[in-house]
Parts: structure tokens; C-alpha cells; sequence
């Protein structure tokens, strides 16, 4: 398979910065124990931060898992070294999430779970880069309108008809499935592990309201009780996680062990067609995407509580790093655009990317350096410096339709 690189992505100045910064931590994280000093560690003690089966490494290991579900060829693309390879095949997917580390492709007979082989463990103060084998894992339940959600611990699994069943996250590091419980009750919308808890959205009293479990499945006693008309989309975020609701959105956050809920209103009445529902955010992000309708993207700044409404050309995808980075929209012409979020200005915008221009299936999925497009039909990735007027960094050949992709190791 050919790969066309034009820029390496690991050789980049903040790069080797990580390896010194990351080496020092590392060597800091080796010296901990639970008595004190390195110097009083015995020689056998395992080293803080060790995963069995995992090389740690000095920088993110990002890998796409890509899927044509006409075949269901899939491949795995490491941007780091550049290498594409093939893993298990999954035909009829009709779309892919991640948690940052797991694949699901939602198949009529559920979702097939591929383990990336690559994520980030954030300790706060220092975080931990791995890498793995790829492998296939198994099956998780639902079929293809489940709702998956995971933090560490669990990982949520949402059917068709709102019946939750948790798994354990942990058993599916070791290669396995391992079921703990149904919760009771019927969701609307997705499940979400939060703060060592679970958000859910269930109908009482006529409207739909937020619930929160402990990990037991017992309801909380402080759970608040806003209401949420026309659920639709989720995201976690530093700040807490993002609900769509009618009028906007509902931010639901935990401080000592107390959950509060902030409502960010559009600010007007907006069309059913025009709202925000699917979110699209950079990992460690406070910034969402969504389409607003066929010729504008909602962007709805966290940290300032404010949604801003960029009108665009027609939608295809979306998506920003936030922070004073481009809005990102992949439109119908098959090129990439890049426009001012404050003023709405386009600034920047690549050649026709796309080999289908128009059609259903491409993403952007964006990161702390570099934005990626999938062209199915050109059987290729782009890679996208975002802050450097959408320059193609790289472009890869991946032997495959890609018309699933997202990215792991984030």
C-alpha cells in the first residue's frame, strides 16, 4: 500500500519537547511508592504506571481504525510511524465510535468491538502514552441504534429501545466481554459515565429528565430534575457533559460528589432540522461542532457558555480544535474550509479533496496538531495542518473505501 508523505508528523518541535518533558515524568513517576523515595522502592516493585502487555511511549500514539462496510475490509493507520494495517473484517457497519481507545462498528447484530491498541492515561499532573496489539475483542449487544458510552470502570451499552446494560471496561483491556447489569428503567438517548456515575435522560411526569445512578444502579438522591425537551447528542468535556436539548443545551457537572445542571440557551427558537445533535469536539476540548441545518454549523463554546451560528457553504462534516483555531467544514464542493469563528469569515481553504464531492461518509476528525479527512471513494486519508492554512501535511493510500473512520490514542 502506498504512502505519500510530505511532512513527518513526529518530528515536529512540540514533539521533542514531549519526549524530554515526558522522560522526566516518567523517570519522577518511576521514583513513587507508597512509602516515599525511590531509594526505598524495592528492585522489584512494579513501576508506577505499568500495563501489562503495553510499551509505554514518549508521545500520543494516534491511530485511525478505518471500515469499508461494503466489503467490511478494515485497516488501521498509525500516524505516528505511517504504516497501514489490515485487523478483523466487519461487514454491513453503518457507523463507528470510539472511546478513545475501543472501535465499535454498530452492526445489525451488534457492535463489533476492535481494540486500537493505543490510549492516554491522564493522571493530572503527568499523563501516560501506550501502545498495543490491535486486536479484535468480540461483541457488544444492541444492534445497530445502540448508544455506547465509557469512561474507565463501565462502558454503556443503549438498545433500540432504551434498556441499558453496563459492561466491564476493564475486561475489555484483557480481551474480554464480561456483563455486570441492567439498569432499571428505560433511557432516552445515550447513557453516560461521568464522575464515577451515570447520566441518563428517563420520561417522568410527562417530560424527560436527567437521572443519576451510582455504578449499583441506585439512583441519587441529589440528582437533579431539569427537564431536556428533544434529546439529542451528547459530549464529556473538562467543563461536564454536553446535553442537546430544544432550546439548547444543558450542562451537567459534579463537585463533591453533588451534580448541578447549567442551561446554555440558543437564545431564540430554532427549527427542529436546525438544532444541534451531533457533537464534534478534539479530545480535551471545550469546544463542540454540530451541523445547523444544511448551510451552517452551531458552535458552542463551553467554557463561555455561548453557542455561535456560522452560516457556511453546504455541510458534508465539521469540526475545530477550538481555542482560536479555524471552524473546520468539509463541504459538498469535496474541499476543506476554514472560517473565523468570532466574525464568520472564511480564511482558509484547500483544493477539492474529495472523489465523490457531496456524498454521505466523510469525518474530520481532529486532534492537538492535525485535522484528518477520509475520501472514500479515493481510497485515501488526508492529513491537515489546521494552523497553517489548511496545508496537506500527508496523504495516505489506505487499499480500502474508507467510509468509517475515527481516531484512538487520544
Amino acid at each position: 500500500m502506498a504512502i505519500v508523505p510530505t511532512v513527518r508528523r513526529n518530528v515536529t518541535p512540540w514533539a521533542s519537547a514531549a519526549l524530554v518533558i515526558t522522560a522526566l515524568l516518567t523517570a519522577g513517576c518511576a521514583g513513587e511508592t507508597a512509602g516515599g523515595s525511590a531509594a526505598e522502592a524495592e528492585p522489584s516493585a512494579v513501576p508506577h504506571g505499568y500495563v501489562e502487555g503495553a510499551k509505554e511511549a514518549a508521545e500520543e500514539q494516534s491511530r485511525l481504525l478505518l471500515n469499508d462496510p461494503r466489503t467490511g475490509d478494515s485497516r488501521v493507520l498509525d500516524l505516528v510511524t505511517g504504516t497501514v494495517r489490515p485487523t478483523a473484517r466487519v461487514a454491513g457497519a453503518g457507523r463507528i465510535a470510539t472511546d478513545g481507545r475501543f472501535g465499535f462498528l454498530h452492526t445489525r447484530r451488534g457492535a463489533q468491538v476492535l481494540d486500537g491498541g493505543a490510549w492516554t492515561v491522564d493522571h493530572g499532573d503527568h499523563v501516560h502514552y501506550y501502545r498495543a496489539e490491535i486486536r479484535a475483542v468480540g461483541s457488544l449487544p444492541g444492534g445497530p441504534d445502540a448508544r455506547i458510552r465509557s469512561d474507565t470502570a463501565v462502558t454503556a451499552v443503549t438498545d433500540g429501545s432504551g434498556r441499558t446494560r453496563l459492561y466491564d471496561r476493564t475486561a475489555l483491556e484483557k480481551g474480554e466481554i464480561t456483563s455486570l447489569r441492567t439498569l432499571p428503567g428505560v433511557h432516552t438517548g445515550a447513557v453516560v459515565p461521568y464522575a464515577e456515575h451515570l447520566l441518563a435522560l428517563t420520561e417522568r411526569d410527562g417530560a424527560t429528565r436527567i437521572s443519576v445512578y451510582d455504578r449499583e444502579g441506585r439512583t441519587v438522591a441529589s440528582s437533579p430534575d431539569d427537564r431536556c425537551e428533544d434529546p439529542r447528542g451528547d459530549a464529556v468535556t473538562r467543563r461536564g457533559v454536553v446535553i442537546g436539548c430544544a432550546d439548547g443545551a444543558l450542562l451537567v457537572r459534579e463537585k463533591d460528589g453533588a451534580f448541578t445542571v447549567e442551561r446554555i440557551p440558543y437564545g431564540a427558537d430554532v427549527p427542529a432540522a436546525e438544532r444541534a445533535a451531533d457533537f464534534r469536539r478534539r479530545p480535551g476540548g471545550d469546544t463542540l461542532t454540530a451541523p445547523a441545518g444544511k448551510d451552517s454549523v452551531w458552535v458552542l463554546d463551553v467554557t463561555d457558555r455561548a453557542w455561535t451560528r456560522v452560516r457556511t457553504g453546504p455541510v458534508v462534516a465539521t469540526g475545530t480544535a477550538g481555542e482560536g483555531s479555524p471552524l473546520l467544514v468539509l463541504e459538498t464542493d469535496g474541499a476543506l474550509h476554514g472560517y473565523d469563528i468570532a466574525t464568520g469569515e472564511q480564511v482558509s481553504r484547500t483544493e477539492k479533496l474529495l472523489t465523490g464531492a457531496g456524498r454521505s461518509g466523510p469525518v474530520i476528525e481532529v486532534d492537538r496538531s492535525r485535522a484528518y479527512v477520509n475520501d472514500p471513494e479515493g481510497r485515501r486519508v488526508y492529513e491537515i495542518d489546521y494552523n497553517d492554512d489548511l496545508r496537506v501535511a500527508r496523504s495516505f493510500d489506505v487499499g480500502i473505501a474508507p467510509h468509517l473512520m475515527t481516531e484512538t490514542g487520544r
